[in-house]
């Protein structure tokens, strides 16, 4: 079996040297790579040449690969971003784990006084993150990357979530553009990025105190999920959609 993560770039990701030890400590015989897709017009060629068992699926195509699927997995469909493909019957079928990655690791963080949110971006992981938030009534209040590109963000939260590529390897100088200052021991900073482990937007977090979470955690969560869904032979309830295209 073959597996691979497609996305531009691809370069920063841990996928593929966790799902390869997976499959060498389980005596799994699969095998799983990297590539760099810059246009999402190429992946059906790539999903009908019969050597790929399944996808990841990571920046900028969450969202655009929905139109090249068969169906979407309920929470797939719900959020309107897929991060795993499962080929099954020869078909495309998009699920999204990102939601159990990331609830399972944010929700034991919660403290009482963790009440609302502030989200930063609002591409295909935001979609997750704004469900999870959801599903735990957690109010939370939005912020474009372009007003991070053009404003310094005052209005904060006692939970703040960077769902941006700002601090990602190889651009570890950039960060959300907000103000540092007003962070405290209160509150709960998690970072989607994972490289680097610690971003300079989570060291000046920790700086002023505050409870911190990059996305490692969250990367193995979902991986072990999409996994489950690629060896599993169990029909799950899925979407059928009619206007992919050929």
């Amino acid at each position: 079996m073959k597996f691979a993560l497609i996305g531009h770039p691809v370069s920063h990701s841990f996928s593929a040297q966790y799902l390869n030890s997976r499959f060498q400590n389980e005596d799994i015989d699969a095998y799983y790579e990297l590539i760099n897709l810059p246009d999402i017009d190429e992946f059906i060629a790539l999903a009908r040449s019969g050597k790929y068992q399944g996808f990841n699926v990571t920046i900028p195509h969450k969202r655009t690969i929905i139109p090249y699927l068969d169906s979407l997995s309920l929470e797939a469909a719900a959020v309107g971003a897929v991060n795993v493909i499962q080929i099954k019957d020869n078909k495309l079928i998009g699920h999204n784990t990102d939601i159990i990655g990331f609830r399972n690791t944010f929700e034991p963080m919660l403290k009482p006084n963790h009440s609302h949110a502030v989200i930063l971006g609002t591409g295909g992981a935001s979609q997750a993150v704004q469900y999870v938030l959801n599903k735990l009534n957690i109010p939370f209040r939005l912020v474009t990357h372009k007003e991070l590109d053009t404003n310094t963000i005052t209005k904060l939260a006692p939970i703040i979530i960077n769902t941006t590529p700002l601090g990602m390897h190889p651009h570890t100088n950039t960060m959300p553009n907000i103000d540092y200052s007003q962070i405290t021991p209160n509150h709960l900073i998690y970072d989607l990025v994972y490289n680097p482990t610690e971003t300079r937007f989570l060291q000046l977090a920790k700086q002023q105190g505050a409870t911190t979470q990059n996305g490692l955690a969250m990367l193995y969560a979902q991986a072990d999920a999409a996994l489950k869904i690629w060896l599993k032979k169990k029909k799950k309830n899925h979407l059928l959609l009619s206007s992919r295209l050929k």
